[in-house]
C-alpha cells in the first residue's frame, strides 16, 4: 500500500468566531428553496436530458410546490436557450414562479441571456466569478482587485440589459468556491457587488454562498455563513443563500447548520444529482425538517413518482438505502425490529395518538407514500422492486431498473381491485399477460437476418393492417436492421431507448430474454419482453411486443 505523502493535505484552518451563536439556534421555518435540477443537474449527466425530459422535471418541480427553479445557462447552448423559450412561449411559467438563469460577466453572454429572458415575468439573474485562492492563483492568475472588477463589469452589463427588459429581474450573485476564499474578501466582493447594483428593501440582492467543492466539516461553514452575515452591508435586504455539494458527504449536514446560521435560502437537487458527488438532496433535507415539525412547504407526499421521474429523466438509479426515498427504508428484516415497528404501530392505533413515536421508523411511511413492509411482500401498497424480486427470485426474469415502475403498477392495479395480497403465480401470470399474451395491431410473422462485415440484414414478414407485408432492411444489428426494414412501410415512428438481454434458465435448456424500450410521440417510456431459443428472435419479438403496448 502506498503512503501517503506527509504534509500533501492539511487541515481546514478554524474560523475565529469565538461568540458564535449557531450552535444554539433552531431551525423553526423553512427557508426559500431554489431546484437547480436543470442546471447543476442537468450538466453532470452523461446523457444531458432532452427537451421532454426537462418539461417532464420541470412540471414535476412546480407540483412539488417549488417557487424559484434555476432553469439553466441560456447563453451557453441552443438547447438551453431554447428550453427557456419553450417555457415561455407555451406560457408555462406560473406567475407565483421565479425562474433563475446562470450567466458569466461577459456582455454578449449577457446579452443572449436577456433575449432568452423576453416574456418572462419575474427571473433572477445568476451572476457568478470564482474567488477562491487557488483559482485566483492557478487559474485565472488575476488580483483580488481584478476579480473585484470582473464581477462588477457584470453587474453593469445585466443592469444596462435590465432597463429595456419588460419583467421583473433580481440578482445574485455568487462568489463561486466560496468555501476556499478567504472570508474578508468573500465581503468585500458581495459588497460592491450589492453596492454597485443598488440594494434596498425595494431591491434585494440575493448573495450564494456556494461550498463549490466540500473542503472542511460542517460546522466550519455555519462559521463561514455566520460571518458573513454579520459583515455583508444591508444585511437586511440581503438574502443568504446556500449551494452546497457533497465532496465530504456532509452537505446535509452543513445545509442545515448554515440554516442554524442565518441562511435564508437553500439551492440543490432532488436525490443529489449534480457535479461529482452532488448537491445537496433537497428531498432530505424537507423530510428532516417534516420529522421534527416543520412544515417544508414542498410536497413529498408520493416519493415513488418523484423517484420514477427523477430516475427516467436523469438515467441514474436511487440507492435502495437513500433516506426517505430507497426501496428498503422502510422494510425491516430482523425479527426484532418488526416486532418492535408491529407493537408501535398497534400502540399508536389504540391509544388513537397523533404523535408518531414507533421504533426504528423515523417518518410514518404513509407520509411519503409507502408502507411499513416486514418482508418482500406483494399488495397493492408493495414497491416496485418488490414485484421484480419475485420475478427474477422465483421465475429468473431480470428486469432492468427501469422497467420496474411499469411492472409494479401494472401488479398494483390488479392488487388494488382484488384487494388482497397476490402470490408468487399470480405476478407471473399479469406479466406474462402483459407482455406475452396482448393484443397485436401489427404481427410479426418471420424474419431472417445476416451479418456481412458488421452491416446486419434482416428480410421481415409481419401483417399490419390485415395486410401481409414483406420488406427489408440493414442496420448495425438486428434490431436495427429489423426497425428499418419495418419503418419502410410501418406509419407509428418510434425510437429506441434501451435494450437489455439475459439468459433463463441452464445450459441448453435456456431461454433467452430480451428487454427493449421504445419512446413514442405520446410516451416517453413503454417496454417490450421476447422470450425465445435464439436472442436475435427474441429481441425483434422484444420490439414488437413494445409496439404492440404502445399502439394498443
Amino acid at each position: 500500500m502506498n503512503k501517503i505523502q506527509e504534509g500533501k493535505y492539511r487541515p481546514y484552518p478554524q474560523i475565529d468566531l469565538p461568540d458564535r451563536k449557531w450552535p444554539n439556534n433552531t431551525i423553526t421555518k423553512a427557508p426559500r428553496w431554489c431546484s437547480v435540477d436543470l442546471r447543476d443537474g442537468n450538466q453532470a449527466l452523461i446523457n444531458p436530458m432532452d427537451m421532454n425530459k426537462k418539461l417532464e422535471l420541470y412540471t414535476l418541480l412546480l407540483k412539488l410546490g417549488f417557487k424559484e427553479i434555476e432553469v439553466g445557462f441560456p447563453s451557453a447552448s441552443k438547447v438551453e436557450f431554447d428550453f427557456l423559450r419553450r417555457l415561455v412561449d407555451d406560457n408555462l411559467i406560473p406567475d407565483d414562479v421565479t425562474v433563475q438563469v446562470l450567466v458569466q460577466a461577459r456582455e454578449h453572454l449577457i446579452a443572449r441571456t436577456f433575449e432568452a429572458l423576453q416574456g418572462v415575468k419575474k427571473a433572477t439573474v445568476h451572476l457568478y466569478n470564482s474567488t477562491s485562492v487557488a483559482q485566483r492563483k492557478i487559474v485565472f492568475q488575476k488580483s483580488k482587485e481584478e476579480i473585484i472588477d470582473l464581477a462588477l463589469q457584470g453587474v453593469d452589463m445585466i443592469k444596462k440589459y435590465e432597463k429595456d427588459f419588460d419583467g421583473e429581474i433580481f440578482l445574485e450573485y455568487s462568489p463561486e468556491s466560496f468555501t476556499g476564499t478567504e472570508l474578508e474578501f468573500a465581503a468585500e466582493i458581495s459588497n460592491a457587488v450589492t453596492k454597485r447594483w443598488g440594494i434596498s428593501d425595494k431591491r434585494k440582492v440575493i448573495i450564494n454562498l456556494p461550498a463549490t467543492v466540500e473542503v472542511a466539516t460542517p460546522n466550519v461553514y455555519a462559521d463561514q455563513i455566520e460571518w458573513m452575515s454579520r459583515h455583508l452591508d444591508n444585511r437586511e435586504n440581503v438574502i443568504i443563500s446556500t449551494h452546497t455539494h457533497n465532496d465530504r458527504g456532509t452537505s446535509v449536514a452543513a445545509t442545515e447548520l448554515a440554516l442554524l446560521a442565518g441562511a435564508d435560502r437553500v439551492e440543490g437537487t432532488l436525490l443529489c444529482n449534480g457535479e461529482r458527488t452532488g448537491n445537496v438532496d433537497i428531498i432530505t433535507l424537507a423530510l428532516n425538517m417534516t420529522t421534527q415539525g416543520v412544515d417544508s412547504h414542498l410536497d413529498f407526499s408520493d416519493v415513488n413518482e418523484v423517484l420514477d421521474i427523477v430516475e427516467r429523466c436523469t438515467e441514474i438509479e436511487t440507492h435502495v438505502r437513500h433516506p426517505y426515498v430507497g426501496e428498503l427504508v422502510y422494510t425491516a428484516f430482523s425479527g426484532s425490529h418488526q416486532d418492535a415497528i408491529n407493537k408501535g404501530l398497534a400502540y399508536r392505533k389504540s391509544h388513537e395518538s397523533v404523535l408518531w413515536e414507533v421504533p426504528y421508523l423515523p417518518i410514518d411511511p404513509e407520509d411519503v407514500g409507502r408502507s411499513y413492509e416486514s418482508i418482500i411482500r406483494i399488495n397493492s401498497q408493495s414497491g416496485k422492486g418488490g414485484v421484480a424480486y419475485i420475478l427474477e427470485k422465483n421465475f429468473g426474469y431480470q428486469l432492468p431498473k427501469a422497467m420496474h415502475p411499469e411492472i409494479g403498477k401494472l401488479v398494483q392495479d390488479v392488487s388494488d381491485k382484488k384487494g388482497e395480497e397476490l402470490s408468487a403465480q399470480e405476478i407471473l401470470e399479469i406479466f406474462k399477460n402483459s407482455y406475452f399474451n396482448i393484443e397485436e395491431h401489427v404481427k410479426l410473422l418471420d424474419f431472417t437476418v445476416s451479418s456481412v462485415k458488421g452491416v446486419s440484414k434482416c428480410t421481415l414478414t409481419y401483417i399490419y393492417h390485415d395486410k401481409e407485408i414483406v420488406s427489408e432492411g440493414e442496420g448495425n444489428g438486428p434490431v436495427d436492421a429489423c426497425k428499418d426494414a419495418l419503418m419502410k412501410d410501418y406509419k407509428n415512428d418510434f425510437s429506441i431507448n434501451s435494450y437489455y438481454e439475459h439468459s433463463c434458465g441452464h445450459l441448453s435448456s435456456a431461454k433467452a430474454i430480451a428487454y427493449i424500450e421504445i419512446q413514442t410521440q405520446n410516451t416517453l417510456s413503454c417496454f417490450g419482453v421476447g422470450e425465445d431459443n435464439d436472442i436475435a428472435t427474441a429481441s425483434v419479438k422484444a420490439l414488437f411486443c413494445a409496439l404492440n403496448r404502445a399502439y394498443h
